[in-house]
């Protein structure tokens, strides 16, 4: 008597081969059998027929780090097959955390990865934790849907060990880094899965600082790789400075990607651990993703051992009247903030009210500089990129689709064009492809995950909550590269 019995499913077992016809039998918490008809009675038999089985997944990349400490759901992560989380990603993370640290980690978390302040200061057992082993302990008390995994980020160690001076571009002293080389041993030799950190300018606070350790100098990134060594387990994750690509504002880069990938070949032989970051196909530098892989290789070869993270799909920000637009700081707008959703689209569609908003500077203060707010109000939003989102859409849309082009067929401009349909229904959507679609399609995505190098990461599961939907990445990937594309 089985306990579990799977009959009939599409099985992709994870081997790389092609899919199969299967049954799958469990017993306690063990696979038993896996047979095209297993035959013997179970206690709960479930009709696979028309569905793909696969084995859970592990997102090498997510920031539940504050929805842990309430949540044991853990979705929308849970309900597509994940089967392990790591987070604290990016340097953003709850642990360690001084008194009185607090609101500085909930403002670098919001910031960063747009996760509401409001939440984690009132849904977060602050006080439950100091050290990062004693976070861990508190997670250990409690039971979840999936497994838990975690890295202790730079941005809470470098917080915890400098105060007000980590959050700023000057330079640990050597008593600093010394004590944050022992907090990151700590961290490991307590079950941290690694460390991580960030260095892009983009990432800041909800107050606009820069993240801690943006700034950080090779001295300071070395001495992380000095902790890995010791603990003797680990990987480093890392978002580099030119991650996304020279020229673009609040994004420039402050060295060199190949500086970059040299540090992390650095950090990962000196430590002797595995390093992962994250790469993009983007704008202007269309393959410069292909450079970053053969220079990883070639530092591979010389004994590292860096994994390129890609993402399955582009990062697409999704914009609509009831969350994010590009006119929230225009002064017209903000006058509006107090109505219902509703009456505000009453008066939006207004002639006079869209010539006043579409003519109009943004307000200069009002809205915090780290806020998501600010930062799509201020971005140059590329409308041969921006795309009507429907129940129909997909990440790899016809470019004759875009909005641009929509307004083309039109006397409007596109920003004209975007207003009136957003403003048409609360419901209404577009989608702005930022990263992985600069060639109009996805052979780049495709490229970038069928090379040996890579690892598939990026979801970002529980971080941007109304404004990145890519936590349905593992379905994605099954649905559309291994079995529709």
């Amino acid at each position: 008597m089985y306990d579990r019995l799977i009959k009939g499913g599409q099985l992709y077992d994870g081997s790389g081969g092609e899919p199969r016809t299967a049954d799958v039998a469990i017993q306690g918490d063990r696979i038993v059998e896996v047979g095209p008809s297993i035959s013997g009675a179970a206690r709960e038999t479930i009709d696979a027929d028309g569905a793909i089985v696969t084995p859970a997944w592990i997102d090498i990349h997510t920031h539940y780090d504050g929805q842990v400490t309430w949540d044991a759901e853990m979705n929308p992560s849970a309900s597509h097959g994940v089967g392990t989380i790591v987070m604290g990603n990016c340097g953003v993370g709850f642990a360690p955390v001084a008194p009185g640290g607090e609101q500085d980690l909930i403002e670098l978390m919001e910031g960063v990865e747009d996760i509401p302040g409001t939440a984690l200061h009132e849904g977060m057992p602050w006080g439950a934790w100091r050290s990062y082993p004693e976070y861990l302990d508190f997670l250990a008390g409690r039971e979840y849907a999936l497994n838990i995994s975690s890295l202790v980020a730079h941005g809470a160690v470098r917080n915890y060990v400098m105060g007000e001076r980590g959050r700023t571009n000057q330079a640990a002293t050597e008593g600093d880094l010394e004590q944050m080389c022992d907090i990151v041993e700590e961290a490991i030799r307590a079950g941290a899965v690694g460390f991580s950190t960030s260095r892009i300018l983009g990432h800041r606070s909800i107050q606009g600082e820069p993240v801690p350790g943006t700034f950080a100098n090779d001295a300071e990134v070395m001495i992380i790789a000095r902790a890995l060594k010791r603990a003797g387990k680990g990987l480093f994750q890392i978002i580099p400075s030119s991650t996304l690509g020279p020229g673009r504002e609040g994004f420039e880069e402050h060295s060199s990607l190949e500086q970059e990938l040299d540090l992390i070949a650095s950090v990962s032989r000196e430590s002797g651990r595995p390093a992962t970051f994250t790469l993009f196909q983007v704008g202007s530098w269309q393959d410069k993703w292909r450079e970053a892989i053969a220079r990883v290789k070639q530092g591979n070869a010389s004994g590292a051992q860096v994994y390129p993270q890609v993402g399955s799909r582009p990062t697409g920000l999704v914009l609509s009247m009831r969350t994010y637009h590009g006119w929230m700081m225009k002064p017209t707008y903000r006058k509006l903030l107090p109505l219902s959703v509703e009456d505000r689209l009453l008066e939006l569609r207004k002639p006079e009210v869209k010539r006043a908003i579409l003519s109009e500077e943004n307000a200069a203060e009002g809205v915090p500089m780290g806020s998501m707010e600010f930062g799509i109000s201020n971005a140059e939003l590329d409308m041969d990129k921006t795309f009507v989102l429907t129940s129909d859409s997909t990440y790899e849309p016809l470019p004759e689709t875009s909005v641009a082009a929509l307004a083309g067929d039109t006397n409007l401009t596109p920003e004209s064009w975007l207003y009136d349909y957003l403003v048409e229904d609360a419901g209404n959507m577009v989608i702005v492809l930022f990263t992985n679609y600069s060639d109009g399609n996805l052979d780049a995505v495709r490229d970038m995950q069928m090379d040996p190098a890579t690892v598939t990461g990026l979801s970002d599961a529980g971080a941007h909550v109304s404004l990145i939907f890519d936590a349905v990445n593992p379905t994605y990937q099954l649905t559309y590269w291994s079995r529709d594309r």
